[in-house]
């Protein structure tokens, strides 16, 4: 039985489930209108292999799109970690693919569209762990405690 009280907190519970269900769709028809939103959501769809199935390497693969989105000819891998083995790079390689599958045909604004189609994109994919920059020591700046 509904209760008068209870009426705003179901009503609450059910926009929060709408919000839930169709948030994910609006996030997706986002019109890209940058080539760094066209890089931000390449790199959202990333999902790299798993650590058992594959060791961290980078990869970089260049692709190109038409004025609608979709992917223009082939995409070709130009790098990989020097220190990947054979079975790593086919496991990005395929990572790769499905994420360009998964993503395209991308959102572009009309402006974007004509801007980019055809024109080759290097889009890197980086798993690996960087090495921590060295702090720059100023010996010239210590205070000498005496």
């Amino acid at each position: 039985m509904v209760t008068p009280r209870s009426t705003p907190l179901l009503g609450f519970f059910a926009s929060l489930l709408l919000f839930a269900l169709t948030g994910p769709a609006l996030a997706q028809t986002q019109q890209l209108d940058t080539i760094k939103d066209v890089f931000m959501r390449l790199h959202a769809c990333w999902k790299p292999p798993p650590l058992s199935q594959a060791n961290p390497i980078d990869i970089t693969v260049i692709v190109s799109f038409n004025r609608e989105g979709a992917i223009l000819g082939h995409p070709r891998i130009t790098y990989e970690s020097e220190q990947a083995s054979d079975n790593d790079r086919l496991k990005y390689r395929l990572a790769v693919m499905e994420t360009l599958q998964r993503c395209t045909p991308l959102p572009f604004t009309e402006g974007l569209g004509g801007a980019v189609a055809g024109r080759p994109f290097a889009v890197p994919f980086r798993t690996r762990k960087r090495p921590p920059k060295p702090e720059e020591k100023r010996a010239w700046l210590l205070q000498k405690i005496l």
